[in-house]
């Protein structure tokens, strides 16, 4: 098993599987359904991603499942980039190390086992992806903000939520927290299933 910076002993039994400190939780396994050749057919992550990537980036990947999107960031970063994979569950981090290792890019990514409370990544990045999982984070204030300060000047955040779970009227509720806080909308791409917004923080 990988040693992971940051890494807690979140263990999950029970009750507590999917709701971990009141942190609605898709479990590990059940990632493996979401990666798949016919989801590549509709969601292709390096079409998504090449527009608002550039090389020597640094790129935050938050609750990023079991790589899905990380591999193509690591990619796209290139040799002088780098891509922090941010998750609550070990197993996670753990899938992502293993497919950084068949693809080549692990000296790409950095894995980070994030807390209930925080993701708890410090340095500065250029962009950050958010797939399909803000509907998780009980406190979506408190997590829009932290990411927010995360960014450069001129950071780009890729906040995409899934139509299946997520009505448009929460996901313009976390749109409105974004502009409170201090993001500008920059475009509402299209992507499969989902209600995608790129939110940029402004320079000074």
């Amino acid at each position: 098993m990988v040693k992971i910076p940051g890494e807690t002993d979140n263990k999950m039994t029970g009750k507590n599987r999917l709701s971990y400190k009141q942190q609605i939780l898709c479990p590990w396994w059940f990632c493996f359904s979401f990666d798949n050749i016919l989801r590549r057919l509709v969601q292709n992550p390096e079409q998504i991603l090449k527009p608002y990537i550039q090389p020597g980036w640094t790129v935050l990947d938050v609750g990023p499942g079991m790589g899905y999107f990380t591999i193509s960031l690591a990619r796209l970063v290139g040799d002088t980039g780098k891509v922090i994979a941010a998750d609550l569950q070990r197993q996670m981090l753990n899938g992502i190390h293993r497919r950084a290792l068949r693809a080549g890019v692990k000296n790409r990514i950095v894995l980070h086992q994030s807390t209930p409370g925080s993701i708890g990544v410090k340095e500065p990045i250029d962009f950050c992806l958010c797939f399909w999982m803000l509907h998780e984070v009980p406190d979506r204030t408190a997590f829009l903000r932290e990411i927010f300060t995360l960014l450069k000047p001129g950071g780009l955040l890729l906040l995409v939520e899934p139509k299946i779970h997520v009505s448009s009227s929460s996901f313009k509720i976390s749109v409105d927290i974004s502009n409170k806080i201090g993001f500008k909308e920059v475009e509402r791409p299209g992507i499969f299933l989902s209600y995608p917004v790129l939110l940029k923080k402004s320079p000074g």
